[in-house]
């Protein structure tokens, strides 16, 4: 893993609402994802990781920036190289229910890719391969003629999934593949995921909210806020050592399965509501929350620095004299993750 099969580069996307109003979705957010890693992104509901994923590739057009994949601009590409394209990146979506359509089989979902790029002229070779998918992803041939409605949440994914790896891609975009299923059912889609990248050598941008099952899946961990990326580094290290005062917020707020230290540990409680995209506040967009905020928070944006080797963060507490931060350390947790 020491090339880049992606490269995002100060990438905006901003939403016209009408009357002169913008909605900044995404702001000059950049990272790089290496071939075979899993690179997770993380933040609360509406902070744009969704838009960022959509945007690289290519459901959204970019406002400013760029997204290189295998050092071609995706925003650049003629038809016929965005045809293939999607041949490389695909998407697992968000909602299993809505996601497939309900009038096609099974069958016909998953072949549905295969038959728009040609990949086979003989239908039971295709038949073959649909089989041979849902076998992969913990399925079999007698679910090949059923309609999704006949389907757990848990199994319309596993045929999402299915769907997704139709095309041998190298590159496949998670976009909370797990926050609408149960509990029980999330560490074993987590779990398949983890098989197949290990057997099919795949890439994953995996989008989610869950820090621990990102922790579990991610070797890095980028976290967004309200548009911009605010911290970004391995996933231990993220664990272990979070910098920025929101990042530590959001790693108290995972509840451990012990009393004992559950009510005695140190907690961080943000104040206010989560500020319009609309109408952002000036400086840090964070620091109407942030408890340490100061006054160069409201009159300049932080910049986005390496505090550490490999270890990035956007915040005033640290500057480029200080490695630390400037504010009394926040002793976190760490809950451990279970997986069935």
């Amino acid at each position: 893993m020491t090339s880049n099969i992606l490269d995002v580069s100060k990438l905006r996307k901003h939403f016209n609402m009408g009357k002169g109003q913008m909605l900044q979705a995404v702001n000059d957010v950049t990272f790089q994802i290496k071939k075979g890693e899993t690179f997770g992104l993380v933040g609360e509901s509406g902070c744009g990781k969704t838009t960022v994923g959509r945007t690289i590739m290519g459901l959204y057009d970019k406002t400013a920036g760029h997204v290189l994949y295998e050092g071609q601009n995706v925003h650049e590409l003629d038809s016929r190289e965005t045809f293939q394209f999607y041949r490389k990146m695909q998407m697992i979506f968000q909602d299993p229910y809505a996601s497939l359509n309900p009038r096609s089989t099974v069958k016909e979902v998953i072949a549905e890719p295969m038959e728009v790029h040609s990949l086979f002229t003989n239908k039971q070779d295709q038949l073959d391969r649909v089989i041979q998918l849902l076998e992969e992803v913990g399925l079999n041939r007698d679910h090949a003629n059923r309609y999704p409605h006949e389907f757990s949440g848990g199994q319309r994914q596993r045929i999402g999934i299915a769907r997704a790896l139709a095309l041998d891609p190298d590159f496949i975009i998670a976009d909370e593949p797990i926050s609408a299923l149960d509990v029980s059912v999330q560490a074993q889609v987590i779990n398949l995921l983890e098989r197949l990248q290990q057997a099919k050598g795949l890439t994953f941008l995996f989008i989610a909210h869950d820090l621990s099952m990102v922790k579990q899946f991610s070797d890095r961990i980028g976290v967004m806020y309200l548009g911009h990326m605010i911290e970004l580094t391995s996933s231990d290290s993220l664990y272990d050592n979070p910098l920025h005062p929101y990042t530590q917020a959001l790693l108290s707020a995972i509840p451990i399965p012990d009393p004992d230290i559950e009510d005695t540990r140190e907690r961080v409680i943000l104040e206010g509501e989560l500020p319009s995209p609309i109408n952002p506040p000036s400086g840090c967009v964070f620091r109407t929350r942030c408890p340490f905020a100061m006054a160069v928070c409201a009159a300049k944006e932080p910049e986005w620095r390496e505090v550490e080797q490999d270890h990035y963060v956007a915040c005033h507490l640290y500057n480029e004299t200080h490695d630390q931060p400037a504010h009394p350390a926040i002793t976190i947790q760490k809950k451990p993750v279970q997986s069935s």
